[in-house]
């Protein structure tokens, strides 16, 4: 009787429904190791540190304080925001903070995990799941910090701010879709760590962090078409208790957001097993 001969070849058809589901499965079979590398990682930074927990918001609290002090000195003029400008200050630089972190966290944890990767064999995606538990850490002190300023300036607590985790879970989704897409690069070339600093730091003087929106001219279209826009906004009015302006623009980007994010797993998870096959060349 003839045996049956097959004739194996490799693949070259790629398929983004099996990568997708195998870079999910491998995120929630890797959670236990994500979670103590985040457990490491926050007790180093801040054991190691006088301040300590203070740094999780000590930047956007002292961004907010120069702008406050610009403002009530007169040195600018800013245009009335409906609510104390300190709030709306503070606020701001705390969210768009959030946002800042969450475009840093994928880069962040793989380029902090270099040694590793080139000598142990694990799931790469635990490393974005570190990353993401070491922002929820930082994200739940600042809205704790947010809460206290909110009292002591008089706004109050709005049933609203139920509704917080929400938005900022959105502007963490937003952050960490751009980070996925940035991180590939950012591994085989450090200018790109320093491209989005800079481009952050503009960034934020055309997004409604420190002063709101202009009635009229150029920087009204910039900054209503800005993505983080809405989701600065809504997270920004649901902790004062204002009815959402930019809700319906707000949910257009999150619904955009989803299927690039999970883009965003497929080239992270097709294209880090080739950087580190040449970081270890």
């Amino acid at each position: 009787m003839a045996l049956e001969t097959r004739v194996y070849q490799k693949q070259r058809t790629i398929k983004f429904g099996t990568l997708l589901k195998a870079s999910l499965s491998d995120m929630f079979q890797s959670r236990f190791l994500a979670r103590q590398l985040a457990e490491r990682d926050i007790k180093a930074m801040y054991r190691q540190s006088y301040l300590g927990i203070v740094w999780a918001f000590i930047m956007p609290l002292t961004t907010a304080a120069v702008w406050i002090f610009l403002n009530s000195s007169g040195t600018i003029k800013l245009s009335d925001t409906g609510i104390p400008y300190p709030v709306y200050a503070f606020s701001g630089t705390l969210i768009w903070s959030i946002i800042v972190a969450s475009i840093n966290s994928p880069m962040t944890s793989t380029q902090a995990a270099k040694g590793i990767l080139t000598k142990i064999n694990f799931p790469k995606e635990a490393l974005l799941l570190s990353g993401i538990y070491k922002l929820l850490f930082d994200t739940s002190i600042k809205i704790l910090i947010l809460v206290v300023f909110v009292i002591i300036y008089g706004v109050g607590l709005q049933w609203s701010l139920l509704l917080f985790p929400i938005a900022i879970l959105g502007a963490i989704i937003f952050g960490t879709t751009v980070g996925l897409f940035l991180t590939p690069l950012g591994l085989l070339y450090k200018d790109i760590g320093k491209i989005i600093t800079f481009s952050m730091q503009f960034l934020m003087y055309v997004t409604p962090v420190v002063y709101a929106i202009p009635k009229t001219g150029i920087m009204k279209t910039i900054m209503t078409w800005n993505p983080i826009t809405p989701i600065l906004l809504t997270a920004r009015d649901l902790v004062v208790g204002f009815t959402p302006e930019y809700l319906n623009y707000f949910l257009v980007v999150l619904a955009i957001c989803i299927p690039f994010l999970f883009l965003g797993l497929i080239i992270y998870r097709i294209s880090i097993p080739i950087i580190v096959e040449r970081l270890s060349a």
